[in-house]
C-alpha cells in the first residue's frame, strides 16, 4: 500500500552518502535525483525511500513518533543493515533482535535524526 516514504534533511550531500552506502547493502539504488531530493529503491514497482530538503524552505525537523521501516528477507540482513547504519554514523534506537514471535528488527536514527528500522517477519525472523 505504501508507495514511498520521504525523510527531511538539512544536508543533502551528507544524507545522500549515508543512504547510498546503507541501502546498497540490500541492493537498492537511486531511482530519482531531482535537485532537492533523492529516492532509492530496488525497482519502480516497489516502495522507495527518499530524502529531501523541505519544499517550504524551512529547516527539516524530526517528527516524534514518525518512523520508516525497511523490510528485508532474513535476520542476517537485519543485522548487517543495522550495523552498517551505526558504522555510517547513525545512532542506536534499539539493537537488532527479536521483538515478539515472528518479528526481528533493529532500530536506528540517520544523520539528521530520522528514525528508521530494518526488519524481517515470519520464518526468516525465527531462524
Amino acid at each position: 500500500m505504501i508507495g514511498y516514504v520521504t525523510l527531511g534533511t538539512n544536508d543533502l550531500p551528507r544524507a545522500a552518502a549515508f543512504y547510498d552506502a546503507l541501502l546498497a547493502e540490500i541492493g537498492a539504488k537511486r531511482l530519482f535525483d531531482f535537485g532537492r531530493g533523492i529516492a532509492w529503491g530496488v525497482s519502480m514497482n516497489h516502495c522507495s525511500l527518499g530524502i529531501m530538503k523541505p519544499f517550504d524552505g524551512q529547516p527539516a525537523t524530526v517528527g516524534n513518533g514518525v518512523m520508516a521501516a525497511i523490510v528485508v528477507d532474513s535476520r542476517e540482513k537485519v543485522d548487517r543493515l543495522y550495523r552498517k547504519a551505526l558504522q555510517l554514523g547513525g545512532r542506536d534506537e534499539g539493537p537488532a533482535g527479536p521483538r515478539g514471535e515472528g518479528f526481528y528488527a533493529g532500530y536506528f536514527r540517520d544523520l539528521d535524526g530520522n528514525k528508521l528500522n530494518v526488519f524481517c517477519m515470519g520464518p526468516a525472523a525465527a531462524s
